[in-house]
């Protein structure tokens, strides 16, 4: 009996015991939320006042202590650089703010983010999904023409996209040198995969370069439809671009391009363009005609290149309207600068630039330039109406190296392409049979009249146009700067 009292007494003592620790424990956890709470009114109060003191109206934070200071650095400007945030859990909220032996306290923003950034990764995933989908069948037409690359073979052959292999940035776009098996040397054009209009892009410029096969254009290999990326894979031409030739920053320590090769890249390029007016069911206008779109081979043979912002139109002479315009100040025609008006006859006029930058060996927009000499339409037209060829002409070449009677021609080409007025241009048939010689090529429909050996085509209607004209350059003047890298194949 004892013994059984003795161990009832012994239990009786545990159980109570343990329960006045239990009691010891929840006064605790009690005291420790109690006063974790009264931090939080305490801090929730410092910050209304510190933000009501500050002028800020964000919403309501949710701060635990700090002991932090705001930087010196910081931008006393920026709401964001006010603050250092970390993200974390109640538990390590907790254990920072009753860590007595943390010497390194932050500001810490508790916010629910788990849920939100799954759904919103969740939802990027699942929209990009959907439009490949959609894309791949858009294009199951050329899968059969074309090569289909994986997005490993296309990260192998760029060398996961390095920086050295870069040959040029544009706006949405990038494009890296990449090599296929041993020796086949590729350009992989990447489409920006944040873009919203990548895809649409992308299938355009496809189902353009796709349908194109022509010695002077630049033809296109394969492509590549992935969640990673959108690829499309040109033939690699290793003579450089004619803007490097023409205003590269090493060209002076390089011969400048001969004239003959300069009046073969005219001619070649002419009837690249015409290919493409003319030479396929639906007329396809390149909107983007400039000597940075056309590589030379080591041959110096031009190769036309970016058909990123081509577009087809039912026929040539059959304009349109484009919401947006798109495009290269310098080589806009009046009506598609001013009013989104498109049409074979938009490729023409920057044909006339580019033969002007041939002739003269000047860049279409010169910021630095002299006074009356900063866009060279402006400077080059009175010139060409006065017949003044040795001072249009580049002063690398000399009188000796060029023909007189090409350098005519492409006078008058130059002249007949940058008519203000769209409709006094001719077609790009007139103007590449103009450049070979042919005889009333370019005469009666472009309504030009004959000076000596140069046509002119400065008549009353154009004159009437020069107050517009001089608007339309007056804008493409406005912020231009010279970029380096915003060209394909600059290298």
């Amino acid at each position: 009996m004892g013994c059984v009292h003795s161990s009832c007494s012994e239990s009786n003592e545990a159980e109570i015991g343990g329960k006045a620790r239990k009691t010891q424990v929840g006064c605790a956890t009690d005291e420790k939320k109690m006063l974790w709470g009264l931090s939080l009114m305490i801090l929730l109060g410092l910050s209304r006042r510190q933000r009501k003191k500050e002028g800020e109206n964000n919403q309501a934070w949710l701060l635990a202590d700090s002991a932090l200071a705001v930087a010196d650095s910081a931008d006393p400007q920026s709401v964001h650089s006010s603050f250092r945030f970390s993200f974390g859990s109640q538990v390590e909220l907790e254990s920072l703010a009753f860590n007595s032996s943390s010497s390194a306290a932050a500001t810490v923003l508790m916010v629910n983010l788990e849920k939100n950034s799954q759904e919103s990764s969740s939802s990027v995933d699942s929209n990009r999904i959907r439009q490949i989908g959609i894309l791949e069948r858009s294009i199951s037409s050329v899968q059969t023409s074309l090569i289909r690359f994986s997005y490993a073979e296309i990260c192998f052959a760029a060398e996961n996209f390095c920086r050295g292999k870069v040959l040029g940035r544009g706006a949405n776009s990038c494009v890296f040198r990449g090599k296929l098996g041993f020796r086949r040397v590729v350009a992989i054009k990447r489409l920006d995969n944040e873009d919203k209009e990548s895809a649409k892009a992308f299938y355009r410029e496809l189902m353009i370069a796709s349908s194109l096969d022509n010695p002077n254009v630049v033809p296109l290999v394969g492509f590549c439809v992935d969640p990673e990326g959108l690829f499309l894979v040109y033939k690699y031409v290793s003579g450089g671009s004619l803007e490097h030739h023409l205003h590269g920053k090493k060209r002076g320590k390089k011969p400048p391009l001969s004239w003959s090769v300069r009046y073969k890249v005219a001619l070649r390029v002419a009837e690249a363009i015409a290919y493409l007016h003319n030479g396929n069911e639906k007329c396809v206008v390149h909107r983007d005609i400039k000597p940075s779109n056309i590589l030379l081979t080591s041959k110096k043979s031009p190769k036309l290149c970016d058909f990123g912002l081509a577009t087809w139109t039912p026929a040539p002479s059959v304009p349109f309207l484009c919401k947006t315009v798109k495009g290269t100040f310098g080589y806009l025609a009046p009506e598609y600068f001013q009013h989104g008006k498109v049409s074979d006859k938009t490729d023409v006029y920057a044909f006339g630039v580019v033969l002007l930058e041939l002739l003269t060996g000047r860049k279409p927009i010169e910021t630095r330039g002299a006074a009356g000499e900063e866009n060279l339409v402006a400077w080059a037209k009175p010139l060409m109406q006065q017949e003044a060829m040795e001072t249009l002409m580049d002063p690398h070449l000399t009188r000796a190296t060029h023909n007189v009677s090409q350098v005519n021609r492409v006078i008058q080409a130059a002249s007949s392409c940058l008519a203000s007025e769209e409709s006094r241009r001719p077609s790009i048939v007139q103007v590449l049979s103009g450049l070979r010689g042919e005889k009333n090529s370019m005469e009666g429909r472009s309504g030009m009249i004959r000076h000596g050996s140069v046509y002119s085509h400065f008549r009353s209607c154009d004159l009437q146009k020069r107050n517009e004209m001089q608007s339309h350059l007056a804008l493409a003047m406005l912020g231009v700067t010279d970029f380096d890298d915003d060209d394909f194949y600059c290298r």
